[in-house]
């Protein structure tokens, strides 16, 4: 029998652990990758606009859309009484989250109606004639005024450990103090969009931008009044999704269906840029208050965190995203007796809903300040302090939520990272550089990352895979998990091939597809590569298992003599080019189509007393960043940056160093420049890139490095041995913060503690350096 023939016979390529460009990467920069607003629109496609609610908060004495329904191009008006199922689009607290509004406005922005028109203008336009009076309600807009109120839109929740009162107390040193950081929009580059195109008897397939295709098909099932099984939605891939398509993408998705459903035409629901950043959710903004108790060399001996954070009108997803807030209270750190309690508090605003890090960054934020507190309190360097609170050997290896960390490389991640990055030499140089220049100020932070690994809703720990062979030896793939830019699509085709021991160009990636996996979990929580993937393995090794086998019986050898090498597959002595023994196990009715399913082991968590193990295993990291701010004007500039993280045994280098960058940059503009502003009518001002400002080119630090962590597989059984890397990486960024803290500490020689809420922006620096300088003048 002949070899295969493969001039690359040591090798595949494309397997895993290779730096592989993504699938999609050429698409991209040369703009031939499809998105919906690219697909083809089938012949009499109609356009669906929102009408949307000019009042924060009040009942709708009279809805006139009289003139709408006479404007040009217009085919119907939709309301809430045209919803034949439910008028409801919540993810999980059924009855909270209107299609339509009825009766009671809750945020400005909310929908009222959907205008469907011939052209997307003459939807938009009309949308803006509706004549609606409203009986204005006094609205609740920030934490402060839900907290006044006792207003929550779930229970609180509190999670201990030993007693934090008592040790606080017997502290030889305490501080207290409150910490507000703000909200965040998404901007994705591509906005929420569906494109619904009906079928017989009732059924809709919806092309929808979604992170979350079984929730959208769940979700528009229950407004239509009809079974799942009558709705397919389908993503080949996001355009951006950072948490804003986990659930927000259901209502367009909601309306495009019902109106496809009720005219018989395609339709598709596109939202302008501003409407889709007024009507969607955020990042959920957070006030903390904290009490602490330390030792003189800063390790704290008792903590207690206060936690509110604005939900805004509606549950959402905050329950889930309040409790990750409180598992990652601790970062890096062991802290002994502790207690966190968090407040979901009602406003009305938009549903804040996830977002990258899902509550992760706001609880990493709330310890990071308390350190930089304890250093300026005691006059010692922050990383000191930091050090000297991590998590360590047993007891002191034990969360808040009495999980013991067995997986603990911070504290000799961190050490490489200060020597490689000159942490020690440049803090002396910086402290020079502030003696010598009264008006420019340098600051540098050193800031760890550990992050927890699985959905902490433990059913939603699962995935999906369905893998062909073809009999030309050709694979199509498809898996439950959504590409959004992140790379997940290729790390799963990897897997595939690394298992049939094939090229990656001989595997076919598919849009994710409710009709062919179904119950899919979102794409979130940094799961999509470990979940899809594993899910996906073991497809391609039932089939693998029956190419086996049959192989071994056709050939007269033992199952153990069959080895699958690049492209090829020894048999006893001879080797058989992959494809052939395709075809040949074709011909003896070999079945070659399998389904894969994972579900995550090990985890489980028990809310009623705040106990267990919600996490498989953490991803670490940590970075250096050094920033220079102008104390006239309260300019920042970060001017190098060195991060050193933990992929575990990466699937792929490249992917996850472009994880690590676009998640730091992210994390950066969250801490800086992102600032969403509401007036005091509940408005949001900040509604356009014009005045809503996230980073660009030109604020990448000039000096970026960045490296990913040798020789550390995950210790778990995870895909290959690598780990998470989608949002780990964007609370490295929580060091910017910190520098920029610390540059304006240097003012007052490192001795007080500057009064900086997040982001960042020049104005609240310019406040800050202000504040501190009175400060010092009242002091001497």
């Amino acid at each position: 029998m002949p070899d295969a023939g493969n001039t690359a016979r040591d090798a595949i390529h494309g397997g895993v652990h290779n730096a592989i460009a993504h699938d999609s990467a050429r698409k991209h920069v040369t703009g031939s990758a499809l998105y919906v607003d690219d697909l083809p629109e089938p012949a009499g496609t109609l356009y669906a606009a929102p009408g949307l609610s000019t009042v924060a908060h009040g009942r709708i004495r009279n809805l006139d859309l009289s003139a709408l329904e006479q404007a040009p191009g217009i085919v119907a008006v939709l309301t809430a009484a045209d919803i034949p199922g439910r008028n409801d689009v919540s993810p999980i607290h059924a009855g909270d989250d209107p299609l339509f509004a009825e009766g009671t406005i809750e945020f400005h922005g909310q929908v009222l109606f959907a205008v469907i028109a011939e052209s997307q203008e003459a939807a938009r336009r009309a949308a803006r004639l509706a004549k609606v009076t409203y009986e204005e309600l006094p609205a609740v807009l920030t934490v402060e005024q839900a907290l006044e109120q006792d207003l929550s839109v779930l229970p609180p929740h509190e999670m201990k450990r030993n007693d934090a009162a008592a040790a606080i107390a017997a502290a030889p040193h305490r501080l207290r103090g409150t910490f507000h950081h703000g909200g965040q929009e998404h901007f994705y580059l591509e906005g929420q969009v569906s494109l619904a195109v009906p079928g017989e008897d009732g059924d809709v397939t919806i092309y929808c931008s979604t992170q979350h295709p079984s929730e959208v098909q769940h979700n528009v099932a229950s407004v239509l009044g009809r079974p799942a099984n009558a709705v397919t939605v389908e993503c080949r891939r996001m355009g951006g999704g950072f948490g804003g398509k986990e659930t927000q993408a259901s209502q367009w998705a909601a309306i495009a269906a019902l109106a496809a459903v009720k005219l018989g035409r395609p339709v598709k629901c596109r939202l302008d840029r501003d409407d889709d950043m007024i009507a969607t959710g955020k990042r959920h903004d957070f006030r903390i208050d904290y009490e602490v108790g330390f030792d003189a060399r800063g390790r704290i001996l008792g903590i207690a965190f206060e936690h509110a954070a604005r939900c805004g009108y509606s549950a959402d997803l905050s329950g889930a995203i309040c409790d990750r807030a409180m598992f990652h209270a601790d970062n890096g750190y062991y802290l002994d007796a502790v207690r966190i309690r968090s407040q979901r508090c009602k406003t009305n605003t938009v549903s804040n809903t996830a977002f990258r890090g899902f509550g992760g960054p706001q609880g990493m934020m709330g310890i990071e300040e308390v350190m930089d507190q304890i250093a300026r309190h005691r006059g010692l360097d922050p990383l000191e302090v930091r050090k000297a609170n991590l998590y360590g050997a047993a007891p002191r290896n034990v969360t808040p939520y009495h999980m013991e960390i067995e997986d603990n490389i911070l504290p000799d991640l961190i050490t490489r990272l200060e020597e490689s990055a000159g942490y020690r030499d440049r803090r002396a140089a910086i402290t020079h550089f502030n003696a010598e220049n009264a008006y420019l100020k340098k600051g540098i932070a050193l800031t760890p990352v550990k992050f927890g690994i699985s959905f902490t809703t433990q059913h939603l720990n699962q995935a999906g895979a369905l893998v062909h062979v073809y009999t030309d030896g050709s694979v199509h793939l498809n898996h439950g998990g959504t590409e959004m830019g992140q790379g997940l699509f290729v790390k799963v085709a990897q897997v595939v091939a690394e298992e049939f021991q094939i090229d990656l160009d001989q595997v076919k990636i598919t849009p994710t597809n409710t009709g062919k996996v179904p119950n899919t979990s979102a794409t979130a929580a940094s799961s999509g590569s470990d979940m899809n993937g594993m899910a996906a393995q073991v497809a391609a090794q039932k089939i693998k298992r029956r190419l086996s086998l049959f192989a071994a019986d056709k050939y007269k050898v033992s199952v153990d003599d069959v080895d699958f090498l690049p492209n090829r597959v020894r048999v006893g002595n001879q080797e058989i080019p992959f494809t052939d023994l395709v075809k040949q196990a074709y011909l003896d009715r070999i079945s070659l189509s399998a389904t894969g399913f994972y579900r995550t082991p090990k985890i489980h968590y028990d809310r009623a007393t705040a106990r267990g193990r919600p996490f498989l295993y953490f991803a670490y990291g940590a970075a250096v960043s050094e920033v220079l701010i102008d104390t006239l004007t309260g300019e920042s500039t970060v001017t190098r940056v060195d991060i050193l993280h933990d992929a575990g045994k990466s699937l792929n280098p490249a992917i996850d160093l472009g994880q690590v960058e676009g998640g730091f940059i992210q994390g950066m503009g969250w801490l800086t420049s992102e600032e969403l502003v509401f007036d005091g009518q509940g408005r949001l001002r900040t509604h356009a890139p014009s005045t809503y400002k996230i980073p660009t080119c030109s604020d990448r630090p000039a000096d970026f490095r960045i490296a990913l962590l040798e020789n550390a597989p995950n210790r778990e059984e995870t895909i290959h041995r690598s780990k998470a890397v989608g949002e780990p990486p964007l609370m490295l960024a929580i060091s910017v913060f910190r520098a920029i803290s610390d540059a304006i500490a240097s003012i007052g020689d490192y001795r007080l503690m500057p009064a900086l809420d997040a982001p960042a922006t020049p104005e609240r620096i310019l406040f800050a350096v202000e504040d501190l300088r009175r400060r010092l003048q009242v002091r001497a």
